[in-house]
């Protein structure tokens, strides 16, 4: 079965994120824990956390289909120790609120490098990010987000990611996202069924299936290998609509949060509506 849905908004509280995906017929959804553009935030109180537990219960929001994302303020491979330092103790603290909220995965980008230091030096100082942050919590998966690739941002090739991986010690703990726009600037095919297969053969052989934690589905305003970061509403940009079709009729996908993060929320209810009408053999 696939859980399909979107980063909607928590504004006022946490505890009204899973309201939010309710109303637009959202079935998994993503969120900030806090403030994306601030690196410290009030922490939760016991009403935040026991709300979103209930209101999560009472619209039949799974845990495994709940998939916050990191604030973009984070670089996980920071050349610098005051910015890997705060970057750090901001990412320690939302893997900690998703451990209050009962949630068992945390989606990020991995780091930058910011032609500051050695490409695989960045990737081993995210990997030393990771340990860190799954000593302080429990419960937790930390989900590496594959990136377009734009700027010095790593994590936009299977390999890079891999490393990241192979140095992290727990890894019951650590799993991957991956964004189709991303993939497609990055330089991966996957808009026809030919190339589509090709790129998760690819996944499989260099990350490993049993690592894939969550997607999020987007379209893309630019093209393959451009490594440029730009989300398109479904159907509206370059990917067209095959490779939609097929991840929503693959059981490879089932059961993981499929999150839109499309540039025009006021249509994400119609967008998960088309999303689930190319199902050709729904659950």
């Amino acid at each position: 079965m696939k859980y399909v849905g979107a980063h909607i908004s928590a504004s006022g509280g946490v505890e009204n994120a899973p309201v939010n995906a309710q109303k637009i017929g959202a079935k998994a959804f993503a969120f900030f824990t806090k403030n994306q553009r601030q690196w410290v935030a009030a922490p939760y109180n016991e009403k935040n956390i026991e709300l979103f537990k209930a209101r999560c219960e009472e619209f039949g929001f799974s845990a495994d289909h709940i998939l916050p994302h990191d604030s973009y303020l984070i670089n996980l491979g920071h050349p610098q120790q005051d910015g890997l330092e705060k970057s750090r103790a901001a990412f320690f603290d939302e893997m900690k609120r998703c451990e209050q909220l009962g949630i068992n995965r945390f989606n990020f980008h991995p780091g930058s490098h910011l032609n500051q230091m050695p490409v695989d030096a960045c990737l081993d100082r995210i990997a030393e990010s990771i340990n860190m942050a799954l000593e302080r919590t429990s419960g937790v998966t930390a989900v590496i987000e594959n990136t377009a690739g734009q700027g010095t941002n790593l994590g936009h090739t299977f390999e890079q990611i891999a490393h990241i991986i192979d140095k992290v010690d727990d890894k019951s703990r650590v799993g991957v996202c991956i964004d189709t726009a991303h993939t497609l600037a990055a330089g991966y095919e996957i808009r026809n069924k030919a190339a589509f297969e090709d790129t998760w053969a690819q996944f499989d052989r260099i990350i490993g299936r049993s690592y894939l934690k969550g997607i999020h589905l987007n379209d893309s305003k630019k093209e393959l290998g451009t490594r440029v970061d730009r989300h398109d509403s479904i159907g509206k940009g370059v990917m067209g609509m095959d490779v939609f079709s097929l991840i929503m009729n693959d059981s490879r996908f089932d059961d993981l949060p499929i999150i839109l993060e499309t540039p025009d929320e006021s249509i994400w209810d119609e967008e998960i509506k088309l999303l689930y009408s190319l199902e050709k053999n729904p659950a």
